[in-house]
């Protein structure tokens, strides 16, 4: 298997370096084939890897990055005011052919910008979106846009749709059933953007469009990949994302009320256990930015080592299937 480079910015997220060296490090162990080169403040990173015996430093390189974005840093300033920051040097790596792919948990308003400016978008589209894959009863959906685009038209909406079917093809799903996200599943229902749309996707050849579907048939499994504005799509997200702590929360205080209940959920842990591993946010973590000519993945803020793995597996999925150069060969035939 040939070799696959990621650059991984690792000064980014809530936890910095302390979490996404040791996450990163334990990427490279698992994956004989996969060269890191984690870019920031070198005595840092070199300080913390030095607590890690026996790392294949052959297959692991520290690029140094003197600047740091902070996660509430507007992107314009990130754009014009630090060029030398971590994010942007190994968004630079992509561009300049010695890495493929950039993982970043940092400021994602900054991530998109700089994408979009040092990377550029692939032909025929207008920005680019972010997709992730979301779990359902059915295994998982792929949802877009999660917040890069937060007013959008249907001519955006129609291009997230194209890209996400190709990408959900791309990573394994066969004719993927693709929806519009709306308040009902009539064709009469929602504003005039979802109408549009779908006018627009019901004409598209080549593209297994099955409709609208309401928020409940996302979670249903109704279709493999699910199509709305960053707007609704974030607070969705992070809706999902809060319900399933509530309910876990919930579960573990009533099987602590009483002997009885105790003695129940003692019964039931196994099975809570396996359910708390499947719906975890950890392992569905990493969004894709789909549209430019390069691999970008970011990781949520504030995941931990584990769901920060998670998103350089996702990269390195998308390196392995040449992700970038499929969606440009597939696009213009899809494309209006």
């Amino acid at each position: 298997m040939s070799a696959s480079i990621i650059a991984i910015d690792a000064m980014g997220g809530d936890y910095g370096p302390c979490c996404i060296v040791p996450a990163s490090l334990s990427c490279l162990a698992e994956y004989s084939s996969l060269h890191l080169v984690l870019v920031g403040q070198t005595p840092l990173i070199e300080e913390i890897i030095a607590r890690y015996p026996g790392v294949d430093r052959q297959r692991l390189h520290v690029e140094h990055a003197s600047e740091v974005i902070a996660m509430d840093e507007r992107p314009a300033q990130a754009l014009r005011g630090k060029p030398d920051s971590s994010m942007r040097v190994a968004l630079e790596l992509v561009r300049n052919g010695r890495a493929q792919a950039c993982v970043s948990a940092g400021n994602t308003g900054a991530l998109m910008a700089l994408s979009r400016y040092v990377l550029k978008t692939l032909p025929g589209i207008d920005r680019p979106a972010m997709m992730a894959a979301v779990p359902t009863m059915a295994g998982h959906c792929h949802l877009l846009d999660l917040g890069a685009n937060v007013d959008c038209s249907a001519e955006h909406l129609y291009q997230f749709a194209v890209m996400g079917a190709v990408a959900a093809e791309t990573l394994g799903t066969v004719q993927p059933r693709v929806a519009l996200l709306n308040v009902g599943t009539e064709d009469i229902k929602g504003n005039q953007q979802v109408k549009l749309a779908s006018n627009l996707l019901q004409q598209a050849a080549g593209l297994n469009y099955i409709g609208f579907v309401e928020g409940d048939g996302l979670y249903r499994g109704d279709a493999d990949v699910v199509v709305c504005d960053g707007f609704v799509g974030n607070i969705l997200l992070k809706s999902s994302e809060g319900l399933a702590s509530m309910i876990s929360s919930r579960i573990e205080a009533l099987f602590s009320q009483s002997i009885g209940s105790r003695m129940i959920g003692a019964l039931a842990l196994p099975v809570l256990r396996r359910l708390r591993t499947e719906l975890a946010p950890a392992q569905y973590n990493g969004a894709s930015f789909l549209g430019l000519q390069g691999i970008v993945v970011k990781s949520h803020g504030s995941a931990a080592g584990e769901g920060f793995q998670s998103a350089i597996r996702r990269a390195l999925i998308e390196v392995r299937e040449n992700l970038p150069q499929r969606l440009h060969g597939r696009l213009e035939h899809l494309l209006l």
